[in-house]
C-alpha cells in the first residue's frame, strides 16, 4: 500500500504535459532522453507524458512497486535508496536534472525515490515509450546508452566503497556533483572553481559513501583547510581546486 505522501503524489501526476513547444523550450531536453525525438514530433512525445510538481520529503517511486512507467527530472534532486529487511535504508545515490529512472528494472522497481528539494518530473509509461521507440530507433540506442552510463557509476561506486579513504571518497563525490551542475555531462572540466549545490543532508552523504557523520564532517573541514574548498553554506560547496581534488580522488596524491 502506498504512503500518504506517495498517494498525494500519485494525486498530482494526472494533468496532460503542456503543449508539445513547452516540451522545445525545456532546459533538460538536451540532456535527457527526449533529446532523441524530433521538433516536429514532439506533441507524440506530449501525448504520452503527464507532468508533477514533488514536494520536499514526498515520494516518485516507491520500492516495490510495479514499473510502469519511467521518470524523468526536469528540476531538482531525488534521493534514490533501497530498504533493509530491519526497516533501515541505505542511500544508493542522488539524481537530478535530466536524470532517467526506471531503466534498470523488470515488473517492479528495486528501489525508492524521493524529493530533497521541489521536483517537478515527467512521467512517461513503458506502453507509450514502446510505441515512440517502433517509430524512432533512436530513442531505444538513448535508453541503451543511459542505462550504460547507470552501470558504470554502479562500478564506480562499488571501487568508491570497497577501495577508497574517507579522503577519496568525499573528493571523489564532490567532483561527480560539480559534473552534474556544470554541464550534466560525467567529464568535469577541472581548470576552475565552481559552487555545487548540495541539497542532501550530511547524514545522506555519509550514508551514500559508507561513513559516519562524523568522519563526513572532519573530512570537509580538512579539505577546507587545505584551501581545496570553502563551504559557504550547510547545502553548498565552492570547489576551490578540483585539480588537486581529482588527483585525491584518484588516489594519487
Amino acid at each position: 500500500m502506498l504512503s500518504a505522501s506517495m498517494s498525494a503524489v500519485r494525486s498530482t501526476i494526472v494533468v496532460p504535459l503542456r503543449p508539445a513547444s513547452v516540451c522545445a523550450k525545456c532546459q533538460q531536453r538536451s540532456i535527457s532522453v527526449c533529446n532523441s525525438i524530433p521538433d516536429e514530433d514532439l506533441h507524440r512525445l506530449a501525448a504520452i507524458a503527464t507532468t508533477a510538481a514533488i514536494p520536499v520529503g514526498h515520494g516518485i517511486i516507491e520500492e516495490g512497486e510495479k514499473a510502469d512507467h519511467f521518470y524523468n527530472i526536469t528540476a531538482g534532486t531525488a534521493r534514490l535508496f533501497k530498504s533493509m529487511p530491519d526497516g533501515r535504508r541505505q542511500i544508493i545515490g542522488f539524481a537530478g536534472p535530466g536524470t532517467f529512472l526506471g531503466l534498470a528494472v523488470s515488473d517492479s522497481f528495486g528501489f525508492g525515490a524521493e524529493a530533497l528539494e521541489p521536483m517537478r518530473v515527467c512521467r512517461f509509461s513503458r506502453v507509450g515509450l514502446g510505441r515512440l521507440m517502433e517509430d524512432f530507433a533512436v530513442i531505444e540506442q538513448r535508453l541503451l546508452q543511459v542505462a550504460s552510463t547507470e552501470l558504470v557509476l554502479a562500478h564506480e561506486h562499488m571501487l568508491l566503497l570497497g577501495r577508497k579513504t574517507a579522503r577519496e571518497r568525499l573528493a571523489s563525490f564532490l567532483l561527480a556533483r560539480g559534473a552534474m551542475s556544470s554541464s550534466c555531462t560525467m567529464a568535469p572540466a577541472f581548470s576552475q572553481h565552481r559552487i555545487v549545490a548540495l541539497p542532501m543532508a550530511r547524514s545522506d552523504i555519509a550514508d551514500y559513501l559508507g561513513l559516519t557523520i562524523e568522519t563526513v564532517s572532519r573530512t570537509l573541514t580538512r579539505l577546507k583547510a587545505d584551501r581545496l574548498i570553502a563551504l559557504p553554506d550547510a547545502h553548498s560547496v565552492d570547489l576551490l581546486d578540483p585539480a588537486r581534488l581529482k588527483v585525491i580522488a584518484d588516489g594519487d596524491f
